[in-house]
């Protein structure tokens, strides 16, 4: 069975030697250890070619203020963030919403204006179509601005209720408490790691002493602080051990948490997408009955015709179609 020897029964000079190559090969950033790029292997990707959440946020980074924020608090903040460009996509949707109700408003008030309401023949035909065609048209909008409220604007509203937020803060929390663990038991580590080197250099003395007889140490003492140093070595094993596995299930739960988020944002996207497709049927359908409207005023339009509206003017207003002669003497 293979068994690790503990660092305090090494002499001072190894573990320093030992001490140094492992700081060579690694780096502690903000009590997370990783491999330093330009010692250690290219790490694969864990999902390599997508851009995947899981490859790319596991160091901290600088706010603006200069204060730090881990790489899992981006990606919370890119959720909350979509939240909010969702809320206000809706609220876009919603003033258009408006704009919609009011046209179909004015133009139905203008539909039902008396202007030219005088006009005759298939001109006046035409005219009251086109007036017509204003109230045709108001209605079409309305329910265009139904449908946006129904099929845009609410799903908007409502995909991603209240307790998104709710579950945002628990996956915050989950992974901050891991980091704090992660923190305390680096904080552990440093402690045993000095302890460590306290004892050994108490030892290296009482020895070196012993050695040149300046002291009346007895080799009783230096097997007891050869004990202590021991100890001191076994204690920082179990720290680092302890370390490591806290860091581990921080990794796992990184892993598994920022995958959902992806998961999760990609659902935002295509979801938006979806709707977004939906205003652009509801406008363009829009468009179609607007230009059906049109359809029976184009059809009088082209049987305007003078002659006959002459015609039928004069036969309702006519006064006389005898003409004046030569008066006889």
């Amino acid at each position: 069975m293979f068994c690790r020897t503990s660092p305090g029964s090494t002499s001072p000079a190894r573990r320093q030697n030992k001490e140094k190559e492992i700081k060579e090969t690694k780096i502690t950033i903000n009590c997370v250890t990783f491999p330093v790029s330009t010692s250690a292997p290219e790490q694969q990707l864990l999902k390599p070619s997508e851009w995947s959440y899981c490859d790319y946020f596991w160091a901290d980074k600088r706010d603006p203020q200069g204060a730090s924020v881990s790489g899992f608090e981006v990606l919370l903040q890119k959720q909350l963030k979509g939240k909010q460009m969702q809320k206000e996509m809706a609220e876009f949707i919603r003033e258009r919403i408006k704009i919609e109700e009011e046209y179909a408003k004015n133009l139905s008030k203008l539909s039902m204006f008396p202007m030219a309401a005088q006009e005759e023949g298939t001109l006046g035909e035409a005219w009251a179509q086109l007036k017509k065609s204003l109230a045709d048209e108001a209605d079409v909008h309305l329910k265009f601005s139904s449908k946006l409220q129904s099929e845009v604007e609410k799903p908007l509203l409502t995909f991603r209720g209240d307790n998104f937020k709710k579950d945002m803060k628990k996956y915050d929390h989950h992974i901050a408490d891991l980091r704090k663990q992660l923190v305390s038991r680096y904080a552990a580590v440093e402690k045993a790691r000095k302890a460590l080197a306290d004892r050994q250099k108490d030892l290296e003395v009482k020895t070196q002493q012993l050695e040149i007889k300046l002291s009346n140490k007895t080799e009783e003492d230096i097997k007891k602080a050869r004990r202590k140093s021991t100890q001191a070595g076994d204690d920082l094993m179990r720290c680092v051990d302890l370390y490591n596995q806290g860091q581990s299930k921080w990794f796992e739960e990184m892993v598994t948490t920022s995958l959902e988020l992806e998961r999760l944002e990609v659902e935002r996207v295509e979801t938006i997408q979806q709707l977004l497709r939906q205003y652009t049927t509801l406008r363009h359908e829009t468009d179609m009955f607007n230009q059906s409207t049109m359809e029976p005023v184009d059809q009088l339009l082209q049987s305007v015709d003078p002659a006959k509206d002459r015609e039928l003017w004069v036969k309702e207003h006519k006064t006389g179609d005898l003409r004046p002669v030569d008066m006889d003497i």
